[in-house]
């Protein structure tokens, strides 16, 4: 029996196994854990929006963690438990298994562009995507989500960085211009807007930019997980959402 083969044998276990810790299948009236895995560009949307729906849903729980969405989908390509998955790109789901993959809905529910950051007061003086080629610039890793749209840009503006580190993802890309490790980075906007106060930002042009959909999916049946999702796709998640400069899909 091949290792894939047991790990979906061992499914049921590890749920009835949950279901006697009070995990998502919980008896009524218990406390319910919904279990989020988000891409590390929604980490201040999605703790606010999970705070927001548990006063809503008093006796559950959402416990998101944040990571890059190559990293998200290894970890449910190896069975990692999951109740709702937010991704930062489109290209992300098609990474997964074909069986994984097969009877999940992703729905667009958010967008997001790029920005160039720089240490506070931009001491490299840089201007646009072409200064990229001088300085010492930090990227997000190409397998990821961020790494995807940056070479898209950068490719369109014609401009071949000068790059001194990759990183796992923008979280971390964006911690290397704070620490002072880079002269700049190419982000997303909205990881430049939650920094403004440690670094300066310069706009990338529209005929250069990128726009990034984002995907969300109830990964599990279980009524918080469609609930959470909906949540997301709700008045409440659109508007803090925009709040941290997202844009919506049309």
């Amino acid at each position: 029996m091949t290792a894939r083969a047991w790990r979906l044998m061992s499914v049921p276990v590890a749920a009835a196994l949950a279901m006697g810790a009070g995990g998502c299948g919980a008896s009524e009236g218990d406390d319910k854990t919904v279990t989020v895995l988000a891409a590390a560009s929604l980490t201040e949307s999605f703790t606010t929006l999970a705070r927001a729906y548990e006063k809503v849903h008093p006796g559950t729980h959402v416990e998101v963690s944040f990571a890059a969405s190559s990293t998200i989908v290894t970890q449910l390509s190896h069975d990692a438990p999951a109740d709702v998955v937010a991704l930062a790109d489109t290209e992300a789901p098609k990474k997964l298994p074909k069986d994984l993959a097969e009877g999940k809905a992703w729905t667009p529910f958010a967008t997001n562009r790029l920005e160039i950051v720089t240490p506070r007061g931009n001491p490299a003086h840089v201007t646009g995507l072409a200064d990229l080629a001088k300085v010492d610039t930090v990227l997000c890793a190409k397998e990821v989500p961020c790494g995807r749209a940056a070479h898209k840009a950068l490719t369109k503006a014609k401009v071949a960085p000068h790059v001194v580190s990759y990183e796992k993802d923008v979280k971390a890309t964006l911690a290397k211009v704070v620490a002072g490790d880079a002269e700049a980075a190419l982000v997303y906007a909205t990881d430049a807007s939650s920094a403004r106060s440690k670094v300066s930002g310069v706009e990338v042009p529209t005929a250069s930019n990128v726009t990034t959909t984002l995907p969300i999916t109830a990964w599990s049946d279980t009524a918080d997980a469609k609930g959470f999702a909906q949540f997301v796709r709700g008045d409440e998640g659109r508007r803090v959402l925009q709040g941290n400069g997202f844009g919506l899909p049309g």
